[in-house]
């Protein structure tokens, strides 16, 4: 450790986690889009622009378990008014590796700007691409660290029949390089179907975008 972002980020995607020895991490943000929170086993990673000293003197002014300072509403909050950014909510990072051969999922690229599902990810990623299924959408694109980021859904009515672990498998096999998805902790059925789908979780992230 520590190098940039990216190569935490690549690090974790082949298994090798930051040492649980309790630390944070402060580096620098790979973009001026993305800045915020890793939380792995043990040990954070701050990825922010702001001064290194603020983020450290933010933490220690926290009553808490040090184990959970980066991710305690306090601490993010204090980030979120010093940056003037915005957040959703605290995601559970996965990560997956390439898959071999054509994805077994009948897939169609698309270019629909005015899907909420597209439209989202072009927001927050770049290099966005698009491919629909019957039923579901798949989108991928760049984001955090230049990480390859997958995001889907699932219509409605065919909910319950497997389609979203088959999108989730698809994009192992579009992708070439691993990919990562991030997932609200309490949207169990979306969990199910990442882990299902054979990503592997490596923590938790609090993404913090411009307003």
């Amino acid at each position: 450790m520590p190098g940039t972002l990216r190569d935490i980020l690549d690090r974790a995607a082949r298994g090798v986690l930051p040492p649980p020895d309790g630390a944070t991490t402060v580096v620098r943000q790979h973009c001026s889009r993305d800045a915020g929170v890793l939380a792995f086993t043990a040990h954070s990673v701050v990825f922010t622009d702001e001064d290194e000293g603020w983020v450290r003197a933010a933490l220690g002014a926290l009553d808490c378990d040090a184990l959970a300072a980066t991710m305690n509403p306090r601490f993010l909050a204090a980030f979120l008014e010093r940056t003037g950014r915005a957040t959703d909510t605290v995601d559970l990072l996965s990560v997956a590796a390439p898959l071999p051969g054509p994805a077994a999922l009948a897939l169609t690229e698309i270019d629909d700007l005015a899907h909420p599902r597209i439209a989202g990810s072009r927001r927050r990623r770049d290099d966005v691409r698009a491919w629909a299924a019957d039923g579901g959408v798949l989108v991928l694109g760049r984001g955090v660290g230049g990480r390859l980021e997958i995001a889907l859904e699932v219509d409605e009515g065919v909910r319950h029949r497997g389609l979203g672990r088959a999108l989730a498998t698809a994009a192992r096999h579009l992708a070439g390089e691993p990919v990562w998805a991030q997932v609200a902790a309490g949207n169990a059925r979306s969990l199910r179907a990442f882990q299902a789908a054979g990503y592997r979780p490596v923590g938790a992230e609090a993404l913090l975008l411009p307003r």
